[in-house]
Formats: structure tokens, sequence, C-alpha cells
């Protein structure tokens, strides 16, 4: 008997990523702190949740455990630009402050089982979630980040479990993959990735993967920004195409 495909949708937002994660898992679990946001996935996924195949938390993703609420900063005109690190002076008038309870990613992965994949986009935050999560021995088949600064490039290429990694341009994704070919668990589909998704993970993305060295090349060539790194374990075996 196979072992169910868990995916994480750390910072699902809008729940754009949910329709294609749940083509790839059996149960997906979506982490998203603002409030508006999860009441907006509950009831587009109804059923999905009904029938047990999404959970979603409505929480604060930290990288310290503490049972006291902090606060979260809601961009009061563009959700995406939410954040859990306090905004910087010029800019936090652009922000409600709510208060959130915490919860550290791995206690997540404790309650709802090993992760196949782990989607990692928290604003000015993933390199601390990232650290937590390898810290905890949380290191999943495929994991991805968002990549605004090189500490999340450095903390996955130093990650003795991960050497092999691809590269998302999230600007491009709605164009590039309108129409992609990508593994479900029923087999081949077609997926049309809208706009601001985080588009495919693991071999669903086009191209091979790199070398350490050569993602570096990569990154240096196209700069950091808004485009995902992906990192696959050393241990996942390959797609094998049957088609």
């Amino acid at each position: 008997m196979s072992k169910r495909k868990v995916i994480y949708d750390f910072g699902s937002n809008n729940g754009d990523d949910l329709p294609y994660y749940l083509l790839k898992a059996d149960f997906v679990v979506a982490v998203e702190a603002n409030p508006v946001l999860t009441d907006k996935i509950k009831a587009r996924f109804a059923e999905e949740i009904a029938g047990g195949r999404l959970a979603v938390e409505n929480c604060v993703l930290s990288d310290v455990p503490s049972t006291d609420k902090v606060p979260f900063y809601v961009h009061k005109k563009n959700h995406v630009l939410s954040t859990f690190p306090r905004p910087s002076a010029e800019t936090v008038d652009q922000y409600q402050q709510i208060e959130l309870h915490p919860r550290t990613p791995s206690t997540i992965v404790e309650q709802h089982g090993d992760p196949y994949y782990i989607k990692v986009d928290i604003e000015h935050f993933d390199a601390r979630i990232l650290r937590e999560l390898f810290a905890a021995s949380v290191k999943p088949p495929y994991i991805s980040a968002e990549i605004h600064h090189a500490e999340v490039y450095g903390l996955l290429v130093a990650e003795p479990a991960y050497h092999s990694f691809k590269l998302v341009d999230g600007r491009s994704v709605n164009v590039k993959y309108a129409n992609h070919t990508i593994e479900t668990l029923s087999g081949p589909a077609t997926y049309p990735f809208p706009f601001h998704s985080a588009g495919p993970f693991g071999d669903d993305i086009e191209g091979p993967w790199l070398s350490a060295d050569d993602m570096f090349r990569a990154l240096c060539k196209s700069g950091l920004g808004w485009k995902d790194i992906h990192a696959r374990r050393d241990d996942t075996p390959p797609h094998i195409d049957l088609t």
C-alpha cells in the first residue's frame, strides 16, 4: 500500500494554488494568516474540506513557539503584501494590525503527517520558516520558497538532503504554463496555471534539475525577486513517463 501524499501550502493567500495541489496529493493543508482569505478558501473548497481532502489552518507561521497572540499586518489594498514582520515606519500606515495565534510549521506537519511537498511563501519570512523546518528534521522530497533574499538559496544548498534545483518565475507563470501537462494522481492532465499562482513543482516544472552551482549562475543571470527556488531531495525517485 502506497503512502499518502500530503502537500503543505504555507502562505495560501486566496487559495489559487489549491486546485493544482489537490490534483497532485491525497491531502492538502492550506495555512493562511489573513482570516478574510481563509474564510474565502473554506467557502470555495467546502466540498474538499467535507470530503477530508483539505484542511485549512488560520494562524501566523512563526519560527518561535508561543501560546500568546502576535501581531499580523494585513495590507489595506493588496492582500499579497500582508506580513508577520512589522512593516517599516514609512509604510506601516498602509496596514491593519490584527492579533492571531502563531504556530510553527513543524508542529503543523506533526499534526497532519509527513509532507510530500512544502510550498513556502511567507512575505519576508521564508528563510526563517525553512530554518525552523530543517531544525525539526522536516525535509520533504520536494520543497520551494520565494527567493527575494539570497539567504533562501543558501539555506537550501547548505541542507545536505538537497542537491537538485529548479526555478519558477512568478511573473510569467500564467504565460509559460498556460496549458501545461502535469502529472496527477490519476495520470497526465492539462492544467492552466493562473496569474499570481506559485506554478508547478517537481517534475512538472520544465527543464532539467540543476546543481547548486548551476542554480547560482541562473540566479546571477535572472536576479532575485518574484520567483521560487525548488529543491528535490536526493533520494526522491525520478518521474517516469509511462505514456
